[in-house]
């Protein structure tokens, strides 16, 4: 019971969801929305410039018909002429053209927002199976759309028949007045029917968009298993992330000992801890650790140290305190500073020495105690 509940999607979708549908071109979209803006402005259009439409089309038809015999028999004359009507009819259209798309766009994307996702254009056969598609048509998503589509038909067909049957006496008379007059009263007539036919269209907007902001959250809901692989997947497989990590020490353990030979010494416990420091006066305001290491690590480092000839400094506490308290590639803390700085004058004095001669180590390094594990 427990693992039938985990696979029933009743979670509501986690933001990595939605962005992974968003990637896959599924975005919260209606139609109806679209379809109502583009009637509406078609509408607005048709009946506040309906005398202007008739005289675009009047004027297009009067330069398309009059052709002389002369032009007629001359085929670039006759492509010339087509050519103009060509022009004239995309600077009458064009402009209109140009509006109803750009309001088809803005309605699309008003519910979902701006989204390109070339997924969308690979082709899905599944939506061939005739399985599937009887089973999206009995589905509670199909019945819907089937109230939405008699719901559409009821409430525009009802408006245009209404409006159509108020005006029945203006439409009949309209065989009283003269042909031009008839059109520009007839369209601006059509007009007026569309727009209100478009305006009810409104109705099923409003019903549309809840409905499809309902379904799309419905189609992403998740179980608590699909939750919890989710939450596993982007937390990483722990075998996947140990391996990882132990590549990422192995990698930085390699650049560690490369950087060994251009340390300027490396301090010693003598034999637990080893740590190499660079300090070059013009280069670093203070000592960097450029290495450090204990046990086998420590021995490694000390061999590379001999090998590239960067001299050895047996100093435990000092050693103890700088594997403990510095990390790879930063400055030693200022407690530090003095008891790095006698390593260094030990350094320089034993390059000054003649050859031969041996200079002992200080018995006492200035290594706060706090600093000193001890070890």
């Amino acid at each position: 019971m427990a693992e039938e509940q985990s696979q029933e999607r009743t979670e509501a979708a986690t933001p990595k969801k939605r962005e992974d549908a968003r990637k896959k071109g599924q975005v919260p979209r209606s139609r109806e929305l679209s379809t109502s803006a583009l009637l509406l402005l078609s509408a607005s259009l048709l009946y506040g410039l309906g005398s202007e439409i008739q005289t675009m089309a009047t004027d297009f038809l009067r330069a398309g018909l009059r052709l002389t015999p002369a032009v007629m028999s001359n085929h670039q004359d006759l492509l010339r002429h087509l050519v103009q009507m060509a022009g004239l009819a995309l600077s009458d259209v064009l402009p209109l053209w140009l509006a109803l798309m750009l309001v088809v766009v803005l309605a699309s994307i008003a519910l979902g927002g701006w989204n390109f996702s070339t997924k969308t254009l690979i082709p899905n056969f599944s939506h061939l199976d005739p399985i599937e598609g009887i089973q999206r048509l009995f589905s509670r998503r199909g019945f819907l759309e089937l109230v939405k589509a008699a719901l559409k038909t009821l409430v525009v067909g009802g408006i245009g028949v209404t409006v159509i049957w108020a005006q029945r006496g203006e439409l009949l008379g309209l065989i009283q007045i003269s042909p031009k007059s008839a059109m520009v009263s007839l369209l601006s007539m059509s007009g007026l029917v569309f727009l209100i036919m478009a305006v009810g269209t409104l109705l099923i907007v409003l019903f549309d968009v809840p409905f499809q902001l309902w379904s799309f959250n419905e189609k992403l809901k998740m179980s608590r298993q699909d939750i919890k692989d989710e939450m596993k997947e982007m937390d990483g497989n722990p075998q996947i992330k140990t391996k990882v990590r132990s590549m990422q020490r192995e990698m930085a353990r390699r650049r560690m000992m490369a950087a060994i030979p251009s340390a300027s010494v490396v301090v010693t416990n003598p034999t637990h801890y080893a740590v190499a420091l660079r300090y070059v006066e013009s280069e670093n305001r203070a000592p960097v650790v450029l290495a450090k290491g204990a046990g086998n690590v420590a021995l490694r480092i000390r061999e590379l140290a001999q090998e590239h000839g960067v001299p050895l400094v047996e100093a435990p506490p000092l050693a103890r305190a700088l594997y403990h308290h510095v990390e790879l590639e930063q400055e030693i803390p200022a407690l530090l500073y003095r008891a790095v700085a006698e390593v260094l004058a030990y350094l320089h004095q034993l390059r000054l020495a003649p050859p031969g001669q041996a200079l002992e180590l200080p018995e006492q390094w200035s290594v706060p105690p706090e600093l000193d594990r001890g070890g």
